[in-house]
């Protein structure tokens, strides 16, 4: 129990400081695409921690899902690596800060659902 409750602590820990290496894993240009698409209702936030396309979305917004996606992945490795949780767990615990964050009537998408409005 002491053991789990440390790292539930370290991770918490890690994704306070992650925080930068998640947002420093992106563009500007892709940022402000994948902001619009989220006031939009194109783009939500999933809970696996990763970004999911609600609905249409072009070639250019989908490609900058996939670089944020990209760079999450690595900070997810890293936080893993780190702490000693897999990066699954890792993403699941920043998709909660995420989710916190979503102003209302953007998108979120639990692991065993569809897409709902905040």
């Amino acid at each position: 129990m002491i053991r789990k409750t440390m790292t539930v602590l370290a991770l918490g820990l890690a994704l306070s400081a992650g925080g930068a290496n998640l947002a420093l894993a992106q563009s500007a240009a892709a940022k402000a695409a994948v902001d619009a698409g989220k006031a939009a209702g194109t783009v939500g936030e999933q809970a696996d921690g990763y970004l999911g396309i609600v609905a249409g979305g072009d070639a250019s917004l989908r490609a900058s899902v996939a670089e944020i996606n990209t760079g999450r992945a690595a900070a997810y490795k890293d936080i893993a690596a780190k702490t000693g949780v897999t990066p699954e767990a890792a993403g699941q615990a920043t998709a909660k800060q995420l989710y916190a964050r979503l102003a209302p009537g953007q998108f979120w998408k639990p692991l065993d659902g569809g897409w709902v409005k905040k």
